[in-house]
């Protein structure tokens, strides 16, 4: 047995081990996928996968949804509080969503952990979740009304399913049939998770897989901080409104970030005390926003573990908007974390303009349910609208994607309408959307759909209606976001509302900020976008300059 104290290995060793780690969550993400039953996991891939080690450190993160980081965190720290580890046996998988107690940051997502055994001995931790399209046409005044709480608790004693569990969890989900063939598709995943991971320690020694699994978070930190040294030492900050059709006018936040050598310190000071609405948010998925921010400044490539996460020290008031503590409703907690984003970007625009972007689209969420007049089971479709990205210093913003925290992918037309009872009427790039500048933000979406041969409740809505995405350095903001419905129906309460057969909703979600002064933005590129739709003559002459 190798000491664990002296133990180092050959950086080739950790490297190849290293990259395993990371090969197996990627490849537990694409069995979710490929075996989810819900177009929300298997088509947009809401779904995330990482590995602990036996201490609940994280090794190892697929790219896929980074807010889910905070869920992920969560129901590790809760296991380890109030579990008893030497009662834990090969084949135990435990299963939570509750945001107060572990296991999420909201409801939706639901988190499955199940521990690793080589020979007698549990070497790590295998966790997945993925946000599950249920739990709608709710009250949002506090966390009750959201959906059913689930503590992490055993759902599978080695290896044997808890029945009256499961029966009690599907009894409180609407689309039982979707979630029993998500879970069995998250089981899965965690099995190969397992699997895979015992292989590795079959080949090298599970000493050895545990010795290089705490190397890759050390060399981790030392890139972080090495980074971090990159930007200058000093305080900043920022402050911006924010809005959202879940609360009445808007929010006044503000970032001040200190950084000190390799150390960096993000509070947000006199946040909003906590309100009876779904954008709270919990301290982990703080924790997983700023996480994504500091990463997509620092250094992309970063690995998403624990090692990195080590120089980086957050802090909210408590019982804050942005620090959470229960009943506060948590559903849409990704609205203000978005903005949370862009806010601690611009705080460093002046010191790393190199590194960042002008405001990106918020969250804009569209979900429809009811009877499928061809099943006549109850049905739920879900979608978060992309939007423009903001600009970079020197690149034009992305058009009509997720950005940030969130990181869904396109829902296809085609999946959508085979699915659910509902048709596409229009989806298309919207012009002018995005923000002027030297370089342009990205322009948003528009889709619209119908209702077919039933009557739906809807929810629909989200962030940057009154406030726009702001552009920086002489950038012009981007378009704001807003919800359209035909001729003749009833308008929504806040997000809610009933379509009748044959009415339709549009989504258009906020363009992206532009980045500097749009009178210095090249003639070739101002021609190409006009050549190609994404800005009209008037804005091509009025605020570009191009004389036609």
């Amino acid at each position: 047995m190798l000491d664990k104290a002296k133990t180092q290995l050959d950086p080739i060793t950790v490297e190849v081990i290293g990259s395993a780690l990371t090969t197996i969550v990627e490849e537990m993400g694409k069995a979710i996928i490929r075996a989810a039953y819900s177009t929300n996991i298997k088509e947009r891939q809401d779904c995330s996968t990482a590995l602990f080690d036996a201490a609940g450190r994280t090794i190892a993160q697929a790219e896929h949804i980074p807010v889910h980081l905070g869920s992920l965190l969560g129901i590790a720290e809760h296991v380890f509080k109030n579990h008893d580890l030497s009662t834990v046996r090969p084949g135990d998988v435990f299963v939570g969503n509750d945001a107060y107690t572990g296991g999420g940051t909201h409801l939706n997502d639901i988190v499955f952990l199940e521990p690793i055994f080589h020979g007698d001995r549990l070497v790590a931790w295998v966790t997945n979740l993925a946000h599950h399209s249920d739990f709608v046409d709710r009250g949002h005044a506090h966390i009750f009304q959201e959906g059913l709480r689930i503590p992490p608790v055993r759902l599978y004693r080695e290896g044997v399913l808890q029945e009256d569990l499961m029966q009690l969890i599907l009894l409180n989900c609407q689309v039982p049939r979707e979630r029993i063939n998500d879970f069995r598709a998250q089981m899965a995943a965690n099995r190969l998770g397992v699997q895979r991971y015992q292989a590795l320690c079959d080949k090298y020694g599970a000493e050895t897989v545990r010795a290089a699994g705490a190397q890759v978070l050390d060399y981790t930190e030392r890139r972080t901080r090495a980074g971090i040294a990159q930007i200058p030492d000093g305080t900043y900050s920022f402050r911006h409104d924010f809005d959202s059709n879940l609360i009445d006018g808007v929010m006044d936040l503000k970032v001040v970030i200190e950084v000190k050598g390799d150390e960096i310190f993000i509070d947000f000071p006199d946040a909003p005390e906590q309100v009876r609405a779904p954008i709270n948010m919990v301290y982990t998925a703080l924790l997983a926003t700023v996480y994504f921010a500091v990463k997509a400044i620092v250094d992309p490539d970063l690995p998403a573990n624990s090692g990195f996460h080590r120089p980086i020290h957050v802090s909210a008031p408590l019982g804050s908007v942005l620090n959470s503590t229960p009943p506060a409703a948590v559903y849409s907690r990704t609205d203000i974390g978005q903005r949370l984003v862009d806010m601690i970007f611009a705080a460093l625009a002046d010191v790393v303009p190199e590194r960042i972007a002008a405001a990106s689209t918020g969250g804009t969420l569209l979900t429809t349910s009811g009877i499928h007049p061809r099943t006549g089971r109850f049905y739920v479709y879900n979608e978060m609208h992309g939007g423009g990205m903001g600009a970079r210093a020197n690149k034009d913003g992305l058009d009509g994607v997720q950005v940030n925290t969130t990181n869904t992918a396109n829902l296809p037309i085609e999946a959508l309408e085979i699915e659910h009872p509902v048709m596409v009427k229009c989806y298309e790039l919207v012009q002018d959307s995005g923000g002027a500048g030297e370089y342009r933000g990205g322009m948003t979406l528009r889709r619209r759909v119908e209702m077919l041969d039933h009557t739906a409740r809807i929810s629909a809505g989200g962030t940057n209606s009154i406030v726009p995405p702001f552009g920086l350095k002489g950038g012009q903001d981007g378009l704001t976001a807003r919800v359209e419905l035909s001729p003749g129906a009833k308008p929504l309460d806040r997000r809610a509302g009933i379509l009748q057969p044959g009415e339709w909703v549009g989504m258009v979600a906020a363009g992206g900020g532009g980045f500097g002064d749009p009178k210095k933005r090249d003639r070739a590129l101002v021609e190409r976008d006009l050549r190609e739709e994404r800005i009209s003559r008037e804005a091509a002459v009025e605020i570009y300059g191009l004389k036609l």
